[in-house]
């Protein structure tokens, strides 16, 4: 199915929001990042639409399921979600420009609140779920080919001159801007905070991009699919992802060290009080800390934000991988302004070939 998908979005082209729609009756809709969602609610039926990013597509695909379920039990009322994906800051802003969405569940609290600033989202939307609105985490790994060839061990083999890269544009995508982050922690540390070298440290990384693709799916289709590069910087479900495609394929390297990467969920309030659905809508989001979807999340490799149940997953993920967080870098606010806004570090030292 995830290989089905990944033909579809690259032949749509990489900057076409790609969506589906699933519903208690196993009934599909498809839409596009352009299209408003329709409908509403009605006794026997109730619409939702999911503005997510790229990796979410298989998690999303099971939880509307379980959530239609729940839904049913709850209400007695059908449930269909549309689905719509893509960079998770492409995304933001088709939110802001219009594109009617009931729930966003982007990937990071920045997304989230570029579409509050549009008027979409009232304030306080942070602390409305629970661990700061974000119901399951991940971090920042890289994937390469079986018996990793050119040895990448961490990020300094990164900068060698004989090492390709495959990352998603910061620009666009939520998941290359944790990616960045995760650089940028560590040269911080090997250069002991001398800001003049992590930049040159970074200036190189990203010399050595040879796909700079819109969103983090893309970037992963341009390494497994056509395969470009040595090595993905990228989200660690989706690397688990592509070892459960082609496990005799590709390795999983931990560098270390990495990001705690917290995708976050918000209500947009403007959208559910005009179609009437945040009742819905809030539970949508709510139900995702439920055991249910939360070892959903961890069957997708996220990480399950309840401590318990991430437990059952020490298999699967390494636990004691050393992980800065987005509060050593200020806050989203000023991590966005420092390094990704326009005139931004990013911009001073990324040459697009």
């Amino acid at each position: 199915m995830r290989k089905k998908i990944l033909s579809v979005i690259l032949s749509a082209g990489l900057l076409t929001t790609a969506a589906v729609g699933f519903t208690g009756c196993d009934n599909s809709a498809t839409t596009t990042g352009a299209e408003e969602s329709t409908g509403g609610t009605s006794a026997e039926k109730v619409t939702l639409t999911n503005v997510s990013y790229d990796p979410t597509r298989e998690l999303y695909a099971a939880y509307n399921e379980l959530f239609a379920k729940h839904w049913k039990e709850e209400k007695g009322q059908d449930v269909e979600v549309t689905q719509s994906h893509g960079g998770s800051g492409k995304q933001a802003l088709e939110v802001a420009n219009g594109l009617e969405a009931d729930v966003v569940t982007l990937a990071l609290e920045y997304d989230v609140k570029a579409v509050q600033d549009a008027g979409l989202i009232e304030d306080g939307w942070v602390d409305e779920f629970d661990k700061d609105s974000s119901p399951y985490t991940s971090t920042i790994v890289f994937l390469v080919r079986k018996g990793n060839p050119k040895n990448i061990k961490d990020w300094d083999d990164l900068v060698k001159d004989d090492v390709g890269i495959i990352t998603p544009n910061p620009k666009t995508s939520g998941g290359a801007r944790w990616n960045y982050l995760a650089a940028w922690a560590y040269a911080d540390k090997l250069y002991n905070g001398d800001e003049t070298k992590v930049k040159d440290f970074i200036k190189k990384l990203y010399e050595n991009v040879l796909v700079l693709d819109s969103g983090a799916r893309g970037a992963t289709t341009t390494f497994v699919e056509n395969g470009q590069g040595d090595v993905l910087i990228a989200w660690e479900n989706e690397a688990f992802l592509s070892i459960q495609d082609y496990p005799d394929d590709y390795e999983i390297v931990t560098p270390s060290i990495s990001i705690l990467s917290q995708p976050s969920v918000a209500v947009v309030d403007s959208v559910v009080d005009k179609r009437g659905t945040r009742e819905v809508a809030t539970e949508y989001l709510s139900y995702l800390y439920s055991d249910e979807a939360q070892r959903i999340a961890g069957d997708n490799y996220y990480r399950p934000s309840n401590e318990e149940i991430l437990k059952e997953y020490k298999d699967v993920f390494d636990l004691d991988i050393n992980l800065v967080t987005i509060d050593d870098f200020g806050g989203w606010d000023e991590a966005q302004e420092k390094h990704f806004a326009d005139g931004g570090i990013f911009d001073q030292i990324y040459e697009e070939k």
